[in-house]
């Protein structure tokens, strides 16, 4: 099966070159990975800790472990490696400590064998659940201690089928698992993985930390006004095709932050709602008295949820919703679509009353209904319930410090 593995990893690496050519995501993906190891920071004797993250999801539940490790000792030099285009473009948006970031070179033999040439780690942290086999048995050989963060394992995944032994062989290098459910760490013991918690979400800590750091938005405050504010955050074009029927016959207030914010994508909502005003064309003289305001700017969602009330999140038709987290810390319930399986807390959401599904405008509106008319009791509920579940960092703390 390494054999097949190596096969399929040199594919791979033709199949993204291929897709360079006419791909604009795999083009980054290439050049982002050429001369590498050029101009390297000078590390020196200091303590290099490698946490890896898939994309900017990972790297956004590994920041509260890398902080508290900084906390602990400032002295140490963290590396981030990232799989994707998508966390190497964005993460300078992110309050962080990383000390380098780059991305991971693909998961061949050499590669990870020039890759602890030029790195030496005393521990390596891959967040929750992309492992690269190369890379981490060339890690177990370095003695780099190996752990798991905000694990998620499914039955579907290769560790737990009949060909899955050359993928369970690299799941047995790591010292420990700190996964997100009881699922998790009961598939893993169905493989004789024992050296596994249930720690939760580290997103939790993330968002209540982000919460600490909101600043006030005098343009959002004004058009809010005293009215309930309804946010709708990283809306996609499936997404929309449900909240615009609505949205033209709702008079409340609602602040929609799309995805996309390229000038003809913005100019096609405000054709669909032409009483929407945008963020980015308002003066201090505007009364801002529209019902709808496009947020068409960067960086101002997360402290718009401050002055929500309840939240759509997007992603939810493609299979890729966004984080349901940052508008519930600030005790929004949040409605997003169908495609959620891979995002516990959101069937958590659902379960604990505070989330809701749904796959039309008809399910949207009952569901719109259904939290407002209880608007004040689910608030209080959402903003326990992300309350209840912090501290997965510091559970992982004290787990790797005992050692």
């Amino acid at each position: 099966m390494g054999v097949l593995y190596n096969i399929g990893i040199f594919g791979l690496g033709i199949s993204m070159r291929i897709a360079s050519l006419f791909n604009a995501k795999a083009k980054l993906w290439v050049s982002g990975r050429q001369n590498l190891y050029d101009n390297l920071p000078d590390i020196g004797n200091k303590k290099l800790i490698w946490f890896h993250c898939a994309s900017l999801g990972e790297f956004d539940q590994g920041l509260p472990l890398m902080e508290k490790l900084k906390g602990q000792d400032n002295s140490i030099f963290l590396l981030v490696t990232f799989f994707s285009p998508s966390g190497m473009q964005h993460y300078h948006k992110r309050n962080h400590v990383a000390d380098y970031v780059m991305y991971l070179p693909l998961d061949t033999k050499s590669n990870a064998r020039e890759f602890f040439r030029h790195f030496r780690p005393t521990q390596a942290f891959f967040v929750k659940y992309e492992f690269w086999s190369n890379f981490i048995f060339e890690a177990k050989k370095n003695n780099v201690a190996l752990y798991n963060v905000s694990g998620i394992f499914r039955p579907n995944h290769r560790y737990f089928k009949w060909y899955g032994s050359y993928f369970r062989k690299t799941l047995k290098t790591f010292e420990w698992f700190f996964v997100q459910n009881k699922s998790s760490l009961e598939l893993l013991k169905s493989i004789n993985i024992v050296n596994v918690s249930i720690s939760g979400d580290s997103r939790y800590d993330r968002v209540i930390d982000n919460k600490k750091q909101v600043v006030q938005n005098e343009i959002i405050s004004k058009f809010k006004g005293e009215n309930v504010l309804f946010i709708i955050g990283s809306s996609w074009p499936e997404d929309e095709k449900i909240l615009i029927p609505f949205l033209k016959n709702y008079s409340g207030k609602t602040l929609i932050a799309p995805h996309n914010i390229d000038e003809n994508y913005i100019e096609s909502i405000t054709s669909a709602l032409p009483n929407a005003i945008r963020y980015s064309q308002i003066t201090d003289n505007d009364e801002l008295d529209s019902p709808i305001l496009i947020l068409d700017t960067i960086g101002q969602l997360a402290n718009a949820y401050s002055y929500g009330n309840m939240a759509y999140i997007g992603g939810g038709f493609s299979g890729s919703l966004h984080n349901i987290l940052e508008p519930a810390v600030f005790g929004l319930p949040v409605i997003f679509g169908p495609k959620h399986t891979r995002f516990p807390e959101a069937q958590n959401f659902i379960d604990c009353g505070i989330g809701r599904a749904v796959n039309s405008t008809a399910e949207f509106q009952i569901a719109f209904t259904k939290i407002n008319e209880n608007l004040a009791v689910l608030s209080q509920k959402t903003a326990e319930f992300i309350e209840q579940n912090k501290g997965a960092s510091d559970k992982i703390i004290l787990k790797i410090t005992a050692n």
